[in-house]
């Protein structure tokens, strides 16, 4: 039907004969002269249709944006003046010699190519016109190249691409599962696999060595700008190598990928930093590293002040006070500050202290805030050093349980680099290792994974006894201007100690038996040392694009409330396909 995609012609084929076929992006009459760009994946061509050729000609007067058009041609140069070098076929032109129109099209919805901010539904609801888009397109483009490099270094370096099932079974790894009825098993369900990561486990029991997939997983979660319901990552265990071998191999892969599909270096190596150094520096695990402020820490400089705002915390074993210099902060107005003030209590601060330094040279008096009056000139000396501020900077302060002051000033810090365009570098990775092994949960009086309880400790068995809390785990997570697009660690390998880590998370030994009696059966026979990680691959593309949310890098993604336009899903079934599953229904108590 086509010898050449619309964005694949220029002066090579030049006088020659060419048929393509695509969408009418635009139509211009020029009173005699009918100029169509027509477009496909590839690209756009310009076509002029003269009115010698009378039937095409009339065929051109009566096409509309969005018909589709298969159009034969000569290919000739623009006239003088005409050539347009932000095209690839910017040089060349086709003179239409038939156009034959394969499918008309209605107005769409919304222009397919404008500036005009269309409404998220429409677009998900009409997706299939939002994808027509050259941004769209170029973003799917992307896509295919970052799943095509990946899987070209994985296949390079020894690893097997193998399929794990998409019907398992329901094994909670912190969010809720999606539950699949079984007609064959009445009374019993399917879960949809929030990872493989039991199935990829045990294909290193099984001697597979290296493996990866590009894998769907299904989380019943709410959702945020970088999570959907179902989701793509790159998932990959290996056996027989440690953290350091899997973060190195890793990174080189990653490194390869910016490099081969747009065009950016990534550096020599990755930076290391401890979980421990990124929440005390950053108040987060998860640190923008082109963000240049830093939290830092003077409960000991707060301790018997006056100010109790600031001398309860410091004296409190779960508390932390903490300062962060903002750089020519002092520009900032009472406005401003008040709406960083609202900011912070959304993560729960109660408050946000600062002192304007507006001259370094006459000690406290060169210090503009309400709080100066509470601690003594050595006090506050001590906090400019620390914080090493210089005339006309702003330091705020927070106050309060370590957990809140982390959340919200690691928010603030992000917010104002962002807002005061404080960042340094476009690009800045960051390994985050020595997680905690279990973090405390108040509530419900008992340890909980940080990462899930596969997680291999980096100590012994008699150490984790001996004091969970202090144990480190052997995680990393690979983080990438202050979003985590990969996760992983060294797994446990032996039973006694996948028994120590339940025990200790209060699971009991049947419920262990029935969640995971075919994973503990398999460490029995030989299972060897092996770990992994996966990569968010809709979040490494987001990045790659420019994107703000991942919905802009997915085919069909769903809505903010898990749901599909397109295809009006969820949707109901009939009593029929209920009965036949041995379902009923309850409906919902009236509110």
């Amino acid at each position: 039907m086509r010898t050449h995609q619309c964005g694949e012609l220029n002066t090579e084929q030049l006088g020659t004969t060419v048929d393509i076929c695509g969408w009418v992006h635009r139509r211009r009459d020029h009173g005699g002269v009918i100029f169509i760009d027509l477009r496909d994946r590839a690209g756009i061509v310009q076509i002029v249709v003269d009115p010698d050729t009378i039937d095409t000609f009339a065929t051109a007067e009566q096409v509309r944006s969005e018909y589709v058009l298969k159009v034969s041609g000569i290919v000739r140069s623009r006239p003088d003046g005409t050539i347009n070098l932000a095209m690839y076929s910017g040089e060349i032109e086709l003179l239409a010699q038939n156009i034959e129109v394969l499918n008309e099209s209605e107005t769409p919805p919304f222009p397919v190519e404008s500036d005009i901010e269309v409404n998220e539904e429409l677009r998900l609801r009409y997706r299939y016109i939002d994808l027509r888009r050259t941004v769209m397109q170029e973003k799917m483009k992307v896509r295919r190249d970052v799943t095509r490099v990946l899987r070209n270094f994985l296949d390079d370096h020894g690893f097997f691409e193998i399929e794990t099932p998409y019907l398992t079974k329901a094994t909670p790894e912190g969010a809720r599962d999606y539950i699949v009825p079984s007609r064959t098993h009445q009374n019993t369900f399917f879960a949809l696999p929030q990872s493989p990561q039991l199935y990829k486990q045990i294909l290193m029991v099984a001697g597979m060595d290296r493996y990866y997939q590009v894998v769907r997983c299904f989380r019943d979660e709410d959702l945020r700008a970088d999570r959907q319901p179902e989701f793509t990552q790159l998932d990959i265990e290996t056996s027989f190598m440690t953290e350091n071998d899997i973060m190195d191999i890793m990174e080189e892969m990653i490194r390869q990928l910016f490099a081969t599909v747009i065009n950016i270096d990534l550096g020599a190596q990755f930076p290391r930093m401890t979980y421990q150094e990124a929440i005390s520096r950053f108040g987060i695990d998860r640190p923008d590293l082109r963000i240049p402020l830093e939290l830092v820490d003077i409960a000991e400089e707060m301790q018997s002040v006056d100010f109790k705002v600031f001398s309860g915390p410091a004296n409190d074993p779960e508390g932390r006070v903490v300062a962060m210099r903002v750089p020519t902060g002092g520009e900032l107005s009472r406005k401003d500050i008040d709406d960083l003030t609202k900011y912070v209590s959304i993560y729960g601060a109660k408050g946000l202290a600062y002192i304007k330094v507006n001259d370094l040279t006459t000690g406290v008096e060169g210090l503009q805030s309400p709080i100066v009056k509470y601690a003594s000139a050595e006090i506050w000396a001590n906090v400019l050093v620390k914080t090493g501020a210089q005339a006309g900077d702003l330091i705020f302060f927070g106050a309060d349980k370590a957990t809140i002051v982390n959340e919200a000033m690691g928010a603030l810090r992000v917010k104002l680099g962002h807002d005061l365009k404080l960042l340094e570098g476009d690009w800045k990775p960051v390994w985050i290792i020595d997680f905690p092994m279990f973090a405390w949960d108040e509530k419900a009086q008992r340890f909980s994974a940080i990462h899930h309880p596969f997680t291999a400790p980096s100590c012994s068995t008699e150490e984790l006894v001996a004091n969970p809390g202090a144990a480190l785990s052997r995680a990393y997570d690979l983080v990438l201007n202050g979003t985590e697009v990969g996760g992983g660690s060294i797994r446990i390998n032996r039973s006694a100690m996948q028994k120590t880590v339940f025990d200790i998370l209060g699971i009991k030994e049947d419920e262990a038996r029935e969640k995971f009696g075919f994973l503990l059966d398999a460490l029995k026979y030989g299972a060897p040392p092996h770990g992994g990680l996966a990569f968010g691959l809709d979040r490494l593309v987001m990045l790659m694009t420019g994107s703000s949310s991942i919905r802009d890098v997915i085919a069909f993604p769903k809505t903010q409330s898990a749901a599909c336009p397109l295809v009006n899903a969820p949707a109901v079934v009939s009593d029929e396909q209920l009965k036949e599953l041995g379902i009923r229904l309850i409906k919902p108590a009236a509110k």
